[in-house]
């Protein structure tokens, strides 16, 4: 089974959440794809064995060769080039680019138009008490984290093992693009206004995506009774309550895990990955 677990927002609980549930299990890789501030380390403890650069190529225009012709910019889809042969100068907007090489790939002048390595970030791979570790940190200022993330999935997912994945929060293109290989998807929310309308935007993220989901809601107080109503009425079930209580916010602020913190939890929660995995 590979379990993405997401949130409409940020705060909700989702880290603390997917570290106990991958902790829960008795083997389970976890992949932190909250590239651009990754924090499931701090209760996931691994013991890291490397660190390497993420790659990617993007175009250098020499225009001492540059003829000027526009192929490259006029194939961009992403108007990440601009030719301007009155001044005889080409423009590369780097934060448009998504490195698909279609402009080294058209032009037709040799090495007027070549690629060159543009580090993203980085990828730290180690080991936890269940399984592999995968962290993706996006360097700051890169616009989106969907490179890394595409590029740790297509490199280190292993089918063969269940896989418990933390998305980023929100409703952006780096949510979508973590769960795309996702076979079930468990949704975090908090039963507040705020936690329902963000919970709803994710909502229809997974199903356009068709995949099947449950949700969590933290912080139970016994008042989620707007939150659960919507939910009824989208046929969606809430699969699992963490409740409200001064002993796990303190445990949280500490880094200490959720599995740790709450007595039999630990048995909960690989009772709710079985129910998932039989369907």
């Amino acid at each position: 089974m590979k379990i993405a677990v997401i949130s409409g927002k940020g705060g909700t609980g989702k880290t603390y959440f997917s570290t106990s549930l991958a902790m829960s299990l008795e083997e389970a890789d976890f992949f932190d794809l909250d590239v651009e501030e990754p924090n499931g380390y701090i209760f996931i403890k691994p013991v890291i064995s490397d660190e390497v650069q993420y790659i990617l190529p993007v175009p250098e225009i020499d225009e001492d060769r540059c003829t000027f012709c526009n192929k490259c910019a006029e194939s961009c889809a992403y108007n990440a080039l601009s030719i301007l042969p009155q001044l005889q100068k080409a423009l590369f907007f780097p934060e448009l680019c998504h490195s698909c090489g279609v402009c080294s790939f058209v032009c037709p002048v040799d090495e007027a138009l070549i690629e060159v390595d543009k580090d993203i970030g980085v990828i730290r791979r180690g080991k936890f008490s269940r399984g592999n570790f995968i962290e993706g940190k996006l360097n700051i200022g890169e616009p989106s984290g969907v490179p890394l993330i595409s590029g740790i999935m297509k490199d280190h997912l292993n089918t063969e093992r269940t896989v418990i994945i933390d998305s980023p929060p929100g409703t952006s293109c780096p949510v979508v693009e973590s769960i795309k290989k996702a076979d079930y998807v468990i949704i975090v929310t908090e039963p507040t206004p705020f936690g329902l309308s963000d919970m709803k935007l994710v909502i229809e993220i997974v199903k356009d995506l068709g995949k099947r989901t449950g949700v969590v809601i933290n912080k139970d107080r016994g008042d989620s009774k707007d939150t659960e109503e919507f939910l009824r009425k989208c046929g969606i079930p809430v699969i699992f309550r963490i409740p409200y209580s001064l002993e796990i916010q303190k445990s949280y602020s500490k880094g200490i895990p959720l599995i740790d913190t709450v007595p039999g939890i630990g048995k909960k929660l690989k009772r709710l990955y079985e129910d998932i995995s039989n369907g």
